[in-house]
């Protein structure tokens, strides 16, 4: 996977494995300034799953609104 296709859009559809504390690649707006971009284990672009396991505050909120 390259950096292009794990940048997901805020208000994109959810993929089948997003939940409340994780994300299918990031979804930040600016990954760069991401307090937790390039750490092992955490960040979407550094992990083999492309899965971020530490989402933005707002990410609750927002899984909850695009569920529905």
């Amino acid at each position: 996977m390259n950096e292009k296709e794990l940048k997901i859009p805020f208000n994109a559809p959810l993929n089948e494995v997003d939940t409340e504390l994780q994300t299918y690649g990031c979804r930040q707006n600016n990954p760069n300034i991401c307090g937790n971009n390039g750490l092992a284990g955490v960040c979407a672009f550094v992990s083999k799953d492309g899965i971020c396991c530490k989402s933005s505050r707002g990410w609750k909120k927002q899984y909850q609104k695009l569920k529905v």
